[in-house]
C-alpha cells in the first residue's frame, strides 16, 4: 500500500494527524484515533492508519464515511497454515492479499488487527490445517488455559497397514513430553495399499503429539492436518488463505 510521504520531524508547521482529524471531524482526541485506526481517514488521497503520522497545513485530510467512530473490537483470525510454514511465516500470510475474497465478515484488515496477535493454536511446520491467530482475550483463554477441554480433530497418514493392536495403543491414555494426555479417538478413515489415513479427536493439542502417539503404536507419521478447532471446521478455507472469525462463531 503507498504512504504519503512525511512531514519532516522538525517541521514547525507539521501537526499529528489526530490533531487534524480533532479539527476538521470536530471530535476528541479519542475518537479522531479510531477514525485513522479505522481505515477511515487519507492523506492526500492515501490511507494513513497512524495517529501519531504529521502533516502539513497544505496536506488534504479526508474522512470517510457518515458512521461514529467507533473502538475496534479485538480481531480473531482462521488461517489455512500450508505445509511446511513457521509460525513467523503464518504470520507473514496475515495480509488483505490473502483474505478470503468472499469472507462474511465484511472486514478490511487494518494495522491495529494485527498489534499483540497472537498464535493459539500452533501447529508443526510440516503440518497442515486450521490454526486461530487472535486478539481477544477471552478465545486465549479458551484455547490456551482451558485447551484440554477443547476438542481437535485432524487427519494423520502412516505409512503401511494399521492393525486392530495400534489401533488400540492409539485409542489409549499418552504420555506426550512427560504429560499425561486425554485417550484420543482414532478411527481408520482410508486404508490404501502403502499407507493409511486415521481419523484424530484429540482434547487440547501439542506440536509434536500425533507424532509421538504415531511413535508408540509404531507407526510413521508421514502427514497431518489439522481439519476443526472445538466447533470451528477448516470447511472449504483455501490453503495460504484468512478469514475472521465472525461474530456467532464459537470454540
Amino acid at each position: 500500500m503507498n504512504t504519503p510521504t512525511p512531514a519532516a520531524p522538525d517541521s514547525p508547521t507539521a501537526v499529528r494527524l489526530s490533531k487534524r482529524v480533532m479539527a476538521v471531524a470536530a471530535c476528541s482526541r479519542a475518537q479522531a484515533e479510531q477514525l485513522i485506526e479505522g481505515g477511515r481517514v487519507s492523506v492526500n488521497g492515501i490511507l494513513v492508519q497512524d495517529p501519531p503520522a504529521r502533516v502539513e497545513p497544505h496536506d488534504t485530510v479526508e474522512i470517510h464515511g457518515e458512521k461514529a467512530p467507533q473502538r475496534l473490537a479485538p480481531a480473531t483470525l482462521l488461517l489455512h497454515k500450508p505445509v511446511g510454514c513457521t509460525t513467523q511465516a503464518m504470520l507473514a500470510l496475515l495480509t488483505e492479499a490473502n483474505h478470503l475474497p468472499n469472507d462474511r465478515s465484511g472486514l478490511t484488515l487494518l494495522k491495529k488487527h494485527l498489534n499483540g496477535l497472537q498464535c493459539l493454536t500452533p501447529l508443526e511446520p510440516a503440518a497442515s490445517g486450521l490454526v486461530v491467530w487472535s486478539q481477544n482475550p477471552g478465545i486465549a483463554r479458551k484455547l490456551r488455559e482451558d485447551a484440554i477441554g477443547t476438542e481437535h480433530e485432524a487427519l494423520a497418514q502412516v505409512r503401511g497397514e494399521v492393525g486392530p493392536e495400534a489401533l488400540k495403543v492409539l485409542n489409549a491414555s499418552a504420555v506426550v513430553d512427560g504429560r499425561a494426555m486425554l485417550p484420543a479417538r482414532v478411527s481408520i478413515n482410508q486404508s490404501q495399499p502403502g499407507f493409511t489415513r486415521l481419523r484424530l479427536a484429540l482434547k487440547g493439542y501439542h506440536p509434536g503429539q500425533v507424532v509421538q502417539l504415531c511413535e508408540q503404536a509404531g507407526l510413521e507419521l508421514t502427514a497431518l492436518h489439522r481439519v476443526r478447532v472445538g466447533r470451528l471446521p477448516l470447511a472449504s478455507l483455501p490453503v495460504g488463505q484468512w478469514r475472521f472469525l465472525l461474530g456467532y462463531e464459537r470454540f
